[in-house]
């Protein structure tokens, strides 16, 4: 179920997004309001699953994680069983920042942070080792032109 947002719910989550370390006092200044029912606000917006965990961004290549995979994987197995093993074998590979299911002819695609390709394919043995794919693509990203994770609210 969503959540009904109105337009001080919406800026005050565009100023988490911004920068969540913000005092509550100058959100509450830049949105309009004060204090109490701006944490008041967040607080309802966390039960209601809205804000989620508060985590600190990281810059990769500043710690060594220099290459980023886009990993395409296409696979010949369906069943339930082999899908839990996958879904174990990659919740269990810190290199995996991101994984998605896909519709079309790639099943999956996966974003990858390792810090060079000997570390990417040290990666991809690990993987086809512990489940069974049935064809595997690595790209990588040359540059990254655009990073976010401010939704457009």
């Amino acid at each position: 179920m969503t959540m009904r947002l109105d337009d001080v719910d919406r800026k005050i989550l565009r100023e988490l997004q911004a920068d969540a370390s913000q005092s509550l006092d100058l959100i509450a200044r830049k949105v309009g309001s004060s204090k109490t029912p701006v944490w008041n606000r967040i607080r309802k917006m966390r039960e209601g699953g809205v804000i989620g965990p508060q985590t600190v961004i990281v810059d990769a290549e500043t710690l060594g994680f220099e290459a980023c995979f886009f990993v395409l994987i296409r696979t010949s197995e369906h069943e339930a069983e082999w899908q839990a093993k996958f879904l174990t074998a990659l919740r269990e590979r810190p290199e995996v920042m991101e994984a998605h299911r896909l519709a079309g002819e790639i099943d999956y695609i996966l974003k990858v942070r390792v810090a060079n390709a000997r570390a990417y394919d040290e990666f991809y043995q690990a993987l086809i080792s512990e489940v069974k794919i049935f064809n595997v693509t690595a790209l990588l990203s040359m540059e990254e032109i655009k990073f976010t994770t401010q939704l457009p609210v």
